[in-house]
């Protein structure tokens, strides 16, 4: 399958089960209220699929899958008959309206829980934040090579991938913070990242390398980790086999393994290699032959066909009794650094750069996909918690303009006007476009080289 196609796909599951649940949530809720819903779609235009059930429900699926709607009864959009009129959306109490418009966002938020639930319960590899040779600002505020990034700005950073997320919002800001490291001895330091002496002027992309932390990267084990169909290796290793030792001479790790191969001139005859091997904790004996390969655009290699095993050496996991209470932190989290990074670009903090669409949101799709099933079901708890947030924004068309409009009429006792309602409409309708607009707008400059 193609990049374009597998993201295409990937986009599809993520967009059609965020959707679905969401819009589930609104039309749950209009149900338990009395509220005659009249149609569930997820997507919008030509409808590709669609069924009524027993209840007059229309269930369908639409040809664009970038959103979704759950139509109600409501007198606003034409005649309703006098026996239906108690059920209309328009006739319901103003608390029942608000519960109704809320239980979509609230539905988002329920599923990265149940997301970051499997994903804690199945575990997701990662690597351990461990520093290389430090270079500019790290190097500068005194980090070493060896260090443990284990408490950033207060938060716990057992992975890269949190501990980037803890740097980003102090960087953004421009705030220096305290970083507790485990030095390479093992000791307990507590360093100062210098943020406050970043130039102002540079992008977050560029303000990240600027920071000059190099992680390490951890040598493979000479472990197979897969064997290519038809190699030479095929038949001969299996996928965990260790390789103790090439002709005789030791292999420490991968590396050593592809140096052993690599000793031999790809311009003579395919050389015979004898291999010791332990599989099942007993030694086992291999003669193989190489092929020679040229990779594209590089030069002839032997090549075993066999690659090494995840070089990921941290794996967050978490037992089935302690992943909830985690699931819900880790949300809360989500939601905390999705509204600060809103926040930061609202007041220009932060660049408008970072809005992305749906290019972008396939890609990052594709990518975690093939990362294996908990890093997509994190990227799936992101993607859900921002659709929440994003909902919950005082415009109108949105889930939290809708909200706006029902607190105003709890305070002052009766509904706004019709002509505030269609201009608030129109508001909004302009400035979503703008949104999608610049976020299409980003997509298109981040695939221009």
């Amino acid at each position: 399958m193609s990049e374009i196609l597998s993201s295409a796909f990937w986009l599809v599951v993520a967009l059609g089960v965020l959707i679905t649940f969401h819009e589930f949530g609104h039309y749950w809720v209009a149900r338990r209220c009395g509220v005659k819903v009249l149609r569930f779609s997820v997507g919008f235009g030509r409808a590709l699929w669609s069924r009524t059930d027993r209840d007059g429900i229309e269930w369908r699926i639409g040809l664009i899958p970038l959103g979704g709607y759950v139509s109600m009864l409501d007198e606003r959009e034409g005649e309703v008959a006098d026996a239906d009129r108690p059920r209309a959306f328009t006739a319901k109490p103003v608390g029942q309206r608000i519960a109704i418009v809320a239980a979509g966002p609230l539905a988002n938020f329920v599923l990265a829980v149940g997301l970051l639930y499997v994903m804690f319960v199945v575990g997701k590899p990662d690597y351990v934040p461990v520093l290389a040779e430090p270079q500019a600002l790290a190097a500068a505020s005194g980090f070493e090579a060896g260090d443990r990034l284990l408490v950033v700005d207060g938060r716990d950073t057992p992975t890269w991938t949190d501990a980037q997320n803890a740097l980003l919002g102090p960087m953004v800001d421009r705030r220096s913070i305290a970083v507790e490291v485990s030095d390479a001895d093992g000791n307990l330091v507590q360093r100062e990242l210098r943020l406050a002496t970043l130039d102002p002027a540079l992008e977050e992309s560029e303000a990240f390398r600027a920071l000059g932390f190099v992680p390490r990267r951890p040598i493979p084990p000479a472990v197979v980790g897969a064997v290519a169909p038809g190699s030479p290796a095929a038949g001969a290793l299996e996928v965990g086999d260790r390789i103790v030792a090439i002709d005789d001479a030791p292999v420490a790790d991968f590396n050593a393994m592809q140096a052993a191969l690599a000793a031999h001139p790809v311009d003579g005859p395919a050389p015979t290699l004898r291999l010791r091997i332990e599989r099942d904790g007993k030694p086992l004996d291999r003669t193989l032959v190489p092929e020679r390969v040229t990779p594209e655009g590089g030069t002839p290699v032997w090549r075993l066909g066999v690659a090494a095993p995840d070089p990921r050496d941290a794996l967050l996991r978490h037992g089935p009794l302690e992943a909830l209470p985690e699931a819900v932190k880790a949300t809360g989290q989500l939601a905390t650094d999705t509204v600060g990074m809103l926040w930061r670009m609202v007041t220009g903090a932060a660049s408008l750069q970072n809005l992305s669409g749906p290019i972008t949101i396939a890609q990052v799709a594709n990518t975690t996909a093939a990362r294996g099933l908990a890093w997509f079901l994190y990227f799936l708890a992101m993607l859900s918690v921002s659709i929440a947030i994003l909902n919950l924004l005082p415009i109108p068309v949105l889930d939290g303009g809708h909200l706006l409009v029902y607190l105003i009429e709890l305070v002052q006792g009766r509904p706004l006007g019709d002509r505030v309602l269609v201009a608030g409409q129109y508001f909004g309708l302009v400035l979503l476009a703008s949104l999608m607009g610049l976020a299409l707008f980003n997509d298109v400059l981040r695939l221009v080289p």
